[in-house]
């Protein structure tokens, strides 16, 4: 992956001062990289699966750059500008080259919806801190390839920038107390990274029990791999093993490097103490060194072959993912064959050897580099500016592109208001809202003035639609995010009717008294003592779920339960039948292939049952009324991707807010019938 400023290494010194030892060149050691980046090419590409090749770059890095400050350090200072400076120069040509092409091709390959994910992630990963991007934006790392964001593998680059930009402070920290101290460096900075290795390690597996897609990306999980290879470098010439000890160790090493991927599931179980595989690996490999022997991994890891390999092996790490997606994205594909992975690897290798050839050496070597002590930091701005300005263009273009406004005449045709028409359900004279764009925040949403945390439950975050006075009824619509996403067909209600909606909402967490997630099941029980203890006027939930293609439609029996709890309560519960589920986007196949495509519309058949489930469920309460809006979703044969000229999809699950707002007086008048709630103010509000 990233290139560590060199590959020469010194025995750390026995007693201090002592001059450093002179340098000895570790071929075997760019071996080691070329084949971890290798393994994460092909197990990407191939596999579908994370190979553990990260973090062996880790463990190399902490070796190599804690080896060079210790010698720094011991020679009097560690030169910040002059390390800094090479961090720049190394990481950042290869690294803009890749954005700069990445962010061309996305415009022509990548559709409008993922436009400014993907500029705003240029931005985090030309800055280095793409990991917390990532983190913030839950992404999924180990979703589909053809879904996933073309720059989500800067996120290890990310934490190694991090990692060449803190090591040096942390060092120079520590000879600074060990001097104030009179302590010797050695020992002191041991016990440092013994510290940082056993702190993190443990943070490491916490989290990764409790949160694991943020402890992918935390930067606090990694630190202890980076501290065990300097560990290694502190201590590596106090071990004294036979050549036969060392031959084996190190085949070892790369044994279990190679399988690492295919016995553990690197996605759902790493970092935490899983990753000590594939470091483990690592040090096996480093504590062999050099044996001088034919049998030994180093001769095998020496071959010239691997160690240009290792030259690339940067280049290569950067462009092998977005080929990888962007390939995808534009076969329709969300995986790739023997022959075709065979292609993006051959490309990935050739666009390595030339930007490494002329990109990257020319670059540590440029004038404007080499003339002044300050040139590399020009060199990065120069470099920096036109990516960032380039990023900062296009997500301005596309915000642009996303808004759009709808006329108040052309609201009463639009979406499902066009279901019962005789006119068609899409007129080509007209544009479709909304735009392609838009698409990724037409999620209604609430401000944070809107919501609060129960005081019984922090976990349990409450947001509230109030009308302009009092409210003539109070409605809480709880569950997953199939039920908060019709928030936005009632908002419109809350201003007719004079409602109060009350979202009590976990995203991936249904209604339900059978959650197979621990902190789901703890929600359940606090939102519905939360229910039960602020007795709505109703409840609003869903009826069922695994409305997908290849999926039987079913109402589970958790669902019931929890009914059967608000009845006992004197609540009662609204469940509406679940919208269709895809295993592909409409919308994003309309923008390709248009409204009328046959590949883009949904066979009924498939999606929904002749007759919904909750019909035959046994022990509901007579205080559950069900809605079922499949009619405006799909017609007798086909569930089509726009509706009224509106996209009726945001991805392959969620309905848009705009179709759901054409929705609003129906879903109104449904609730009225089915709550008996023929007292209430006419629609034109409570004062009418």
């Amino acid at each position: 992956m990233s290139d560590p400023p060199s590959s020469r290494v010194i025995a750390e010194p026995t007693a201090e001062p002592v001059a450093p030892r002179r340098r000895a060149f570790r071929p075997e050691l760019q071996g080691l990289r070329a084949l971890a980046a290798l393994l994460v090419v092909v197990y990407h590409v191939w596999l579908d699966r994370v190979s553990g090749g990260v973090d062996v770059f880790f463990v190399i890095s902490g070796f190599l750059i804690t080896g060079q400050l210790y010698r720094a350090t011991s020679r009097g200072r560690i030169e910040f500008r002059r390390a800094w400076g090479r961090m720049v120069t190394r990481l950042l040509p290869a690294a803009v080259m890749v954005l700069t092409v990445t962010m061309v091709v996305a415009v022509l390959v990548l559709p409008e919806h993922r436009w400014m994910a993907t500029a705003r992630e240029v931005v985090a990963s030309a800055l280095f801190f793409e990991n917390w991007q990532l983190a913030a934006t839950s992404a999924d790392y180990f979703a589909q390839h053809s879904t996933a964001s073309v720059t989500q593998h800067f996120w290890s680059l990310s934490i190694q920038g991090q990692f060449y930009l803190v090591w040096p402070l942390l060092v120079a920290f520590v000879a600074l107390l060990a001097r104030r101290a009179g302590w010797t460096l050695h020992r002191s900075l041991l016990a440092a990274l013994a510290v940082a290795f056993v702190v993190s390690l443990s943070y490491s597996v916490w989290l990764t029990a409790t949160d694991q897609p943020l402890a992918y990306f935390h930067s606090a999980t990694r630190v202890w791999e980076f501290a065990l290879g300097g560990l290694v470098a502190l201590t590596i010439d106090a071990v004294s093993l036979p050549r036969t000890v060392r031959i084996v160790l190190g085949w070892a090493g790369v044994a279990a490097l190679v399988s690492c991927g295919i016995v553990l599931r690197v996605g759902s179980s790493f970092p935490g103490y899983a990753a000590l595989w594939p470091t483990m690996a690592a040090v096996l490999v480093l504590v062999a060194g050099s044996t001088g022997s034919r049998f030994g991994v180093d001769r095998f890891l020496s071959a010239r072959p691997l160690v240009r390999m290792g030259d690339w092996s940067y280049a290569l790490y950067l462009w092998h993912w977005p080929l990888l997606v962007f390939f995808l994205v534009a076969s329709e594909k969300d995986t790739v064959g023997v022959g075709e992975g065979a292609v993006v690897i051959g490309v990935s290798v050739v666009l390595a050897v030339l930007t490494h050839r002329f990109v990257e050496q020319p670059a540590r070597s440029a004038r404007l580099v080499t003339a002044t002590p300050w040139g590399a930091y020009r060199f990065g701005a120069l470099v920096l500016v036109p990516v960032l300005l380039a990023s900062g263009g296009w997500q301005w273009v596309t915000a642009q592109r996303a808004s759009f406004t709808v006329a108040a005449e052309e609201r009463v045709h639009l979406g499902a208001q066009a279901v019962h028409n005789p006119a068609p359900l899409m007129d080509a004279r007209k544009p479709v809202v909304p735009p392609f764009a838009a698409l990724p925040e037409q999620f209604d949403s609430f401000g944070e003035e809107e919501c609060h945390y129960s005081p019984e439950n922090e976990e349990l975050r409450i947001c509230t639609v109030d009308p302009d006075g009092e409210p003539i009824r109070r409605i809480v619509v709880v569950g997953d995010s199939h039920s908060q996403q019709y928030i936005a067909a009632l908002r419109p209600v809350v201003e007719r009717r004079g409602w109060q909606v009350v979202s009590m909402g976990k995203g991936g967490c249904p209604f339900t008294t059978d959650a197979v997630e621990e902190d789901c099941r703890a929600w359940n029980d606090a939102v519905l003592g939360e229910i039960i203890e602020t007795r709505p006027d109703a409840v609003i939930t869903m009826a069922t779920r695994d409305v997908r293609a290849g999926l039987t439609e079913w109402t589970p029996p958790g669902y019931v339960e929890q009914w059967q709890a608000l009845h006992d309560a004197g609540i009662p519960v609204v469940a509406i039948r679940d919208s269709p589920r895809y295993d592909f986007e409409p919308s994003e196949c309309v923008q390709k292939h248009g409204a009328d495509a046959p590949r883009c519309a949904g066979v009924r058949a498939d999606l929904l049952s002749p007759n919904p489930p909750y019909l035959d469920m046994e022990g509901v309460p007579q205080t559950v009324s069900f809605l079922d809006f499949s009619d405006y979703f799909c017609d007798a044969q086909t569930c089509p991707p726009v509706i009224g000229n509106v996209l009726v999809y945001m991805d392959d699950n969620h309905v848009t807010a705009t179709y759901l707002e054409t929705m609003s007086p129906i879903v109104e008048t449904r609730l009225v019938e089915a709550l008996r709630w023929q007292d209430d103010p006419s629609p034109g509000g409570p004062d009418e």
